[in-house]
């Protein structure tokens, strides 16, 4: 959906992965850190996210499903304990 819509409104040219990481870091996810606004940045982030991974051809479900297999390899449950607050 989120293709097409970039699409119909002729932003495909626009959306170059640096812009598009450039309007994240610089932009969505500046306001994300606004105390009051963050519910709506959110969504804000999560659309340029999906439209970055799109864009570079990278399957974001499967990416985020290996980073967590990554993540519970280096970090098993085992190891809680050894991890200092």
């Amino acid at each position: 959906m989120l293709a097409v819509f970039a699409r119909e409104r002729d932003w495909e040219s626009f959306h170059s992965p640096r812009n598009l990481l450039l309007a994240l870091v610089f932009g969505e996810v500046g306001e994300l850190s606004e105390i009051f606004q963050w519910r709506g940045e959110l969504s804000d982030v999560i659309l340029y996210l999906v439209r970055l991974a799109h864009v570079c051809n990278v399957n974001l479900g499967e990416a985020a499903l290996e980073k967590l297999r990554k993540n519970a390899s280096k970090y098993p449950v085992d190891n809680r304990q050894l991890i200092k607050h």
